[in-house]
């Protein structure tokens, strides 16, 4: 008997072909093995629950965040509020001068003079405020007994609940001209200090509130970013013959730079906005020609001046530069093999 030479086919042979098998998720959303992401729909089924508790905030932040950007058209236009009760009616009558306000304000001394004094207000709290809640922090962590650990992180957080008026008032009797520092000065034969009012060290003096305000805040971030390093790590450092420093080098600092860089890209993002009601409260006190950013210098003119388009425009111009100083250095977080805000 002859035997046919034609392969059998695999179901013949016995072989088990493998058919697609319907399998169900958690929620009851179904979907085949070996197929990609689950489709909007059964995306929305499955995440019902969380997307309608986040509605609400959602909702907020359309009304309160993205729904008064439109209002930048002012920046286009001679805005008058006094011609009707109604702001959008105000909007729509209001004549449109083009780019006039924006030629005008790069036409202003005033402006450029808050632009450098804004700079300069952020350069130096880059460099003087920014590391000392990673220093502070890596002291605290340092520390053996968790009572006095927690003591020293509650004392740096309390100045955090201020209001920056009585953080200004504290700093006034402390170095004001009638302050304990020109009293004790005086009573020792020498001339007073008023460094409240003084042009010169204004960065310093603001960048001092910030630390003493702040600092407190930026540690806790730092701390539960250290919680999360494994006690191994340590240990197994400590045994390979690694010192305190070494650890705190080669252990603690790469467990902080993602949290680091970070906070780097959202500060340098914040750039151009380096505290309004801080340095408001004490503008009149050094003068215009250091006490004046951008933040007071839109509030100036739009609000006191009733120059609302003017005040409009060097706001957007500010917007606008904030947000490509957060993509920039965004990218240079990508290029050091950091997250960022945002993966690539």
């Amino acid at each position: 008997m002859s035997h046919s030479t034609v392969p059998r086919s695999s179901a013949e042979a016995g072989t088990p072909v493998k058919t697609p098998v319907a399998s169900e998720d958690a929620t009851g959303a179904r979907k085949k093995q070996g197929s990609g992401r689950l489709s909007l729909k059964l995306r929305f089924r499955r995440d019902r629950t969380l997307i309608l508790m986040t509605l609400p905030a959602v909702v907020l932040v359309l009304v309160f965040n993205y729904l008064p950007i439109l209002g930048n058209v002012v920046a286009f236009q001679d805005y008058d509020p006094y011609i009707s009760d109604n702001g959008i009616v105000s909007i729509l009558h209001s004549p449109f001068v083009g780019l006039e306000n924006f030629q005008r304000m790069f036409e202003d001394s005033a402006f450029w003079n808050a632009v450098q004094n804004t700079l300069v207000l952020f350069f130096v709290q880059l460099v003087l405020f920014f590391p000392i809640p990673v220093l502070l922090a890596l002291l605290i962590n340092s520390v053996v007994r968790p009572r006095v650990r927690a003591v020293a992180q509650a004392v740096l957080y309390l100045p955090h609940f201020f209001s920056w008026v009585l953080v200004i008032a504290v700093f006034q009797q402390m170095f004001g001209g009638a302050g304990m520092l020109s009293q004790l000065l005086r009573q020792n034969g020498y001339d007073g200090l008023n460094i409240m009012t003084n042009p010169d060290t204004f960065a310093f003096l603001i960048t001092a509130q910030s630390v003493w305000k702040d600092a407190g805040w930026g540690i806790i971030v730092f701390l539960a970013a250290l919680s999360s390093v494994s006690p191994d790590l340590y240990e197994a450092a400590a045994m390979d013959g690694a010192g305190r420093w070494r650890r705190m080098w080669h252990v603690t600092l790469p467990a902080l730079r993602p949290v680091i860089a970070l906070l780097l890209v959202l500060r340098v993002g914040d750039a151009l906005t380096v505290g309004f009601e801080q340095i408001l409260l004490q503008r009149d006190g050094v003068g215009t020609g250091a006490g004046e950013v951008l933040d007071t210098f839109v509030w100036w003119n739009g609000v006191r001046n009733q120059d609302f388009g003017y005040a409009a425009a060097a706001g957007l111009v500010k917007g606008v530069v904030s947000i490509g100083l957060v993509l920039a250095a965004n990218k240079v977080a990508h290029l050091m093999g950091e997250q960022g805000v945002y993966k690539k």
